[in-house]
């Protein structure tokens, strides 16, 4: 018997599943206690649903549990198994409470009324992983369902810190979980369930993009220095926003620099945030390098959600953790009452040296959506002109993969009439290429994190109707969009609900589609992978 078995990322071993130890890093019993925790999260959303059928409210920490259970699951997220054995005693206990309030219900999964003391969690959970599921079809689907839903969690968690929430999206999230414990549901009920997490990924990242920008302003075009000064630092890797907030309000005034690294780049975009003098520029590239520019920088380092490679010994013990993230031997600051206490990680970034230089000079984005209705204008004159022929959309995961250079090369070999959109950190294979512009337009328009790839829909039918279209896939626009994890999986599904079709997806399919179910995307939405850069220039810009 394998020791464990993961296929949720794109480094799934051999493109099957990685059975041995993960090659993200996650340990055989970590993989096993995130089975157990998706479980029991079933577990409680199945009487979360029962609650509601009944009229019954589901209080907002509740929502929240489910929420932050699903974050904690995600690839680079948690690799702390004593943090994953707490999560699932909590979620326990909290359904024990609901199965009280819901009284004597009939007929209700047995996740619902599952329980146990810790001794017996990893003997469960050898039972509830995702082999369990003995369909190969009908598990692709309760797969590819269960990654959206991870996906959109992460969104909903970012979110839910600036105060924003939305109770449909949450009751949605939780009877879909529901309905992944029911063996009566066909493959046809599972794709049409696949089709409605698209539906709801779209509302939760209109609803992440709202409270963004209602809190932080929208996103100004901005010039961000890839350089160091000469003061002790604090390099802030993820993606919350209110996580990065709250530190540069604590170390105002103290001396220390604030860097980004991988997806918080664009923190640099918002009105709100570039106004701390001390959030001085970003660090390095995408999430993979991190074991080469954490040792290089010095500095303390705070992990805000996933995208963590397990940390050398030699910086470990500048490595905070916070939120969804966890990893043996690293310091996690908790929240309270809205408010976490950065003074411990302060403490260790002033006794550190300065960062040692990887690179100097700047880069810019900014371009989401409001960003880009300024020039709208110049952008459709450019494209009646024939001066832009198309867009090509590049958004999505950076990753291990050597393969994946092929996005820089294709990028280069884009013809000069081409504008990239982009948004997440597939971005630093190519947003440091010297491009130019057309017209003063940028040929590489940056939206922001992966969190901001609903920038790009909104941009993709706002085009539509300012040229007067019915169909969205007529615009000039492509999709070659590379995947990592579960929240690009949210951002696939999202754009099939739209109607988009013939995205390419690369570097490799992902491993939990089974044959039948891609053969179903391939025909009913034209579903791709990449190839080679000048076969897939010819295909997809004609």
């Amino acid at each position: 018997m394998d020791a464990m078995f993961c296929y949720q990322c794109s480094d799934a071993l051999g493109g099957k599943g990685c059975t041995k130890s993960g090659v993200c890093g996650k340990k055989p019993e970590v993989a096993k206690l995130q089975d157990l925790l998706i479980y029991v999260t079933k577990g409680v959303s199945a009487v979360t649903t029962a609650l509601r059928s009944l009229g019954l409210e589901v209080k907002p920490r509740v929502n929240h549990l489910v929420t932050l259970n699903l974050f904690a699951t995600i690839t680079n997220a948690n690799f702390d198994a004593e943090a994953l054995v707490g999560r699932v005693e909590q979620t326990l206990k909290t359904k024990s409470k609901l199965l009280t309030a819901l009284g004597n219900v009939k007929n209700l999964p047995e996740a619902a009324t599952w329980t146990a003391g810790r001794e017996e969690f990893l003997s469960k959970a050898a039972t509830v992983g995702i082999l369990s599921t003995a369909n190969e079809d009908v598990r692709s689907l309760r797969e590819l369902i269960t990654y959206g839903i991870k996906g959109i969690a992460a969104y909903m968690k970012h979110a839910n810190r600036l105060g924003f929430s939305d109770e449909k999206i949450d009751a949605f999230t939780q009877s879909t979980l529901a309905k992944l414990l029911d063996d009566s549901l066909s493959a046809a009920d599972l794709t049409a369930l696949a089709l409605e997490t698209g539906k709801f990924g779209v509302d939760v990242m209109a609803l992440l993009d709202a409270a963004n920008t209602k809190t932080y302003g929208n996103p100004e075009v901005t010039k961000v220095s890839l350089g160091v000064r000469k003061n002790p630092a604090i390099l802030v890797s993820g993606h919350d926003l209110r996580d990065l907030e709250q530190l540069l309000e604590q170390t105002a005034g103290t001396g220390v620099d604030v860097y980004t690294h991988g997806e918080m780049l664009p923190a640099h975009y918002y009105p709100k945030l570039k106004k701390f003098p001390h959030l001085v520029g970003n660090y390095g590239n995408a999430w993979q390098l991190q074991t080469k520019e954490f040792d290089a920088f010095n500095g303390a380092i705070l992990l805000t959600t996933n995208c963590l490679v397990p940390p050398k010994e030699n910086y470990r013990s500048r490595v905070f953790t916070t939120g969804a993230v966890g990893y043996p031997g690293c310091r996690h600051i908790d929240e309270i009452d809205g408010a976490k206490d950065f003074s411990a990680l302060i403490a260790v970034a002033k006794n550190c040296p300065p960062p040692t230089e990887l690179e100097s000079g700047e880069l810019v984005g900014g371009f989401a959506h409001e960003q880009f209705f300024a020039l709208a204008d110049k952008v459709v004159e450019a494209v009646k002109s024939g001066a832009i022929k198309k867009f090509v959309v590049m958004a999505g995961c950076d990753g291990r993969q050597k393969s994946r250079e092929y996005y820089t090369k294709f990028a280069e070999a884009l013809p000069k009439d081409t504008v990239i959109l982009t948004a997440g950190c597939a971005k630093y294979k190519y947003i440091k290429l010297n491009l130019g512009d057309i017209g003063g337009i940028p040929r590489i328009l940056d939206a922001g994190q992966c969190n901001d790839c609903y920038s790009l829909a909104v941009v993709a039918l706002k085009l539509k109707e300012i040229f007067g279209l019915d169909d969205v896939n007529k615009l000039p626009l492509v999709f070659n969009i590379g995947w990592h994890e579960q929240k690009a999986v949210t951002v696939l599904l999202a754009l099939l609900y739209l109607g988009v079709k013939k995205i390419n997806l690369g570097p490799v399919l992902p491993a939990f589609l089974s044959p039948n179910v891609t053969k179903v995307l391939i025909e009913q939405f034209g579903i791709g992978t990449i190839t080679n850069v000048e076969d897939d220039l010819r295909r997809m810009l004609g």
